[in-house]
């Protein structure tokens, strides 16, 4: 890998998108993933700078005035971003630097980082990734319903994505993440 580039990760929820990436940074410790910018609390364990950078709304806000965040979105109270500097640096060294994402962020960075490339991680079908959602078992039935017709919707995208990849076993998913990564950083 000569070149740096940032590799936007996204697929829906329950899709394995966290174990691929575990993997892949597990065999490639050359990757680096992106940090992401938070206004939620900590959580036991969590160390800033490692897991998220932690600040105040009020330091989000003012991140999101001066254009510091590629993407940025609310989610249940909380602000979510993805710092700039960090990640352009890392790119300026030469690192290809994975930002595992949803959607809505994903089609900031389309806007913000154009040179990105777009990785989209299908379910082999939506009864498959009903079925490993229930096997979480997490979730209510609620929730459930919710996190599907959002994967439905998610999914109806995977072709505004540069690649799309369908994670129906693991080590054949990972093999094509690893021949669409290294083909093109």
């Amino acid at each position: 890998m000569q070149t740096g580039r940032l590799i936007v990760f996204t697929g829906p929820s329950g899709v394995g998108k966290g174990t691929l990436l575990r993997s892949l940074l597990k065999h490639h410790p050359e990757l680096e993933l992106s940090v992401s910018v938070t206004t939620r609390l900590p959580r036991p364990g969590e160390i800033d700078g490692q897991h998220y950078y932690f600040v105040s709304i009020e330091e989000f806000e003012e991140m999101v005035k001066h254009g510091e965040l590629l993407e940025w979105a609310q989610f249940a109270g909380n602000y979510y971003g993805t710092p700039r500097r960090p990640v352009e640096k890392l790119i300026s060294q030469g690192k290809c630097v994975i930002l595992e994402i949803e959607l809505e962020g994903a089609r900031q960075i389309r806007q913000t980082f154009p040179t990105a490339l777009r990785l989209f991680i299908l379910p082999p079908s939506l009864c498959e990734l009903e079925h490993r959602i229930r096997g979480r078992g997490q979730d209510s039935e609620d929730s459930i319903t919710r996190r599907l017709r959002r994967a439905k919707e998610e999914i109806e995208a995977a072709n505004e994505f540069d690649i799309q990849i369908v994670n129906d076993d693991l080590e054949t998913a990972l093999k094509n993440l690893e021949a669409a990564l290294f083909a093109r950083c």
